[in-house]
C-alpha cells in the first residue's frame, strides 16, 4: 500500500500561494500540519487510522513539498506564520469548513496556534507537538538551547548565506538535521517513502529559500505578534493539548505544559518517550494521544 492511499489530492489557490492538500475521511474535520523540514508526509503513518474517525486534511505548507513558494518581502510577512494560518483557514474554508480541529508539528504547530489566536472561531481544539512558543524560545535561549537550536539563528541570516552553504549538499544536510534531532540519533524512524518525500521537496528550486524566509520570519514578526499577544493579555481560548518528545527540544528547558499554561486557557498534556519528531518516533502513543483529546 502507499503512502496516503485512497486520500484524494487536491491543489486549492489561496491569496499568494496555491496550496497542495490531501483529504480522505468522514466525520469532525481535523487538520494536520507538519514542520521543518518535512512535509505533510509526516502523517503519513497516522493519518488513515484517524481518517476512520475524522475528515483528515493533511496540507503542505507554503515553501515546502508540493504547495508553491512565493516570492519573501522585507518584514518577512509572506512567511509569517499569520499568513500561513491564514492560508489553511482559506483551504478549510474551500473544503467546506468554517471550524475544525488542528495538530500541528514544529512550523506546524506555530501556524496552528497563530490561527487559534488570529481565528478563535475557527479553531476547536489544538494540539502543538514538541514546540514552545516562538517569543519563549527567542528570550529563553542560552548557550545550551542555542547550541541545540543553532538553525534558528542560521537559517534566519539573509539571504543568500543559508541557502547557499546547504544548497551545496541538501540532502546530507536534511538527512543529518532530523536523524540528529531524533532520539536514537538516525533514521530508522522515518518510512522510506516519507523521506523521499523531504528529500525531494528539499531539492525543489527555492524550497531552501523558502524555508530560510520560514525562519527569518520567525526571527521577527512572528516573535513580535507573540509580543503583541501577550502585552495585550490576549491568551489561547480552545482547549489546547501539548505533547513533546522527553528527549525533543523544549524538554531541555522549563516543563512545556507549564509555558503553555501562561499562553492558553486550558492546557493538558505531557512527553512521549521520543526525540523531536513524536508522530514518527512514537506513532502509537501520538495516535491514542491525538484520538482522545480530539474525541472528548
Amino acid at each position: 500500500m502507499s503512502m496516503f492511499d485512497a486520500f484524494e489530492t487536491r491543489t486549492i489557490e489561496v491569496p499568494g500561494a496555491r496550496i497542495f492538500v490531501r483529504v480522505k475521511g468522514e466525520g469532525p474535520p481535523l487538520l494536520l500540519l507538519h514542520g521543518y523540514p518535512q512535509t505533510g508526509a509526516m502523517w503519513a503513518g497516522l493519518a488513515p487510522r484517524l481518517a476512520e474517525r475524522f475528515m483528515v486534511v493533511v496540507p503542505d505548507l507554503r515553501g515546502y513539498g508540493r504547495s508553491s513558494a512565493p516570492d519573501n518581502d522585507a518584514d518577512n510577512l509572506a512567511y509569517s506564520k499569520r499568513a500561513m494560518a491564514a492560508d489553511m483557514i482559506a483551504v478549510m474554508n474551500a473544503l467546506g469548513h468554517d471550524s475544525f480541529q488542528v495538530a500541528g508539528h514544529d512550523r506546524g504547530a506555530r501556524v496552528a496556534y497563530r490561527m487559534a489566536f488570529d481565528h478563535p472561531d475557527a479553531v476547536e481544539r489544538l494540539a502543538v507537538l514538541d514546540i514552545v512558543p516562538v517569543a519563549e524560545v527567542w528570550e529563553r535561549m542560552d548557550a545550551k538551547a542555542a547550541m541545540k537550536t543553532y538553525h534558528w539563528t542560521f537559517l534566519a541570516q539573509p539571504a543568500p548565506m543559508p541557502e547557499t552553504l546547504i544548497m551545496a549538499d541538501p540532502v546530507y544536510y536534511l538527512d543529518h538535521t532530523i536523524a540528529s534531532w531524533t532520539k536514537a540519533k538516525d533514521l530508522s524512524a522515518f518510512a522510506p517513502e516519507a523521506l523521499e518525500d523531504y528529500r525531494r521537496s528539499f531539492e525543489r528550486p527555492g524550497a531552501v529559500h523558502a524555508a530560510c524566509n520560514d525562519y527569518r520570519a520567525g526571527a521577527t514578526i512572528d516573535w513580535a505578534l507573540d509580543r503583541a499577544d501577550r502585552a495585550a493579555g490576549n491568551r489561547i481560548a480552545c482547549p489546547t493539548l501539548v505533547l513533546w518528545g522527553a528527549d525533543g527540544i523544549p524538554a531541555a528547558g522549563e516543563d512545556p505544559a507549564t509555558i503553555w499554561s501562561n499562553w492558553c486557557v486550558a492546557v493538558e498534556g505531557g512527553p512521549l518517550e521520543a526525540g523531536h519528531f513524536i508522530v514518527e518516533e512514537a506513532p502509537e502513543e501520538t495516535y491514542r494521544a491525538l484520538a482522545s483529546f480530539f474525541l472528548d
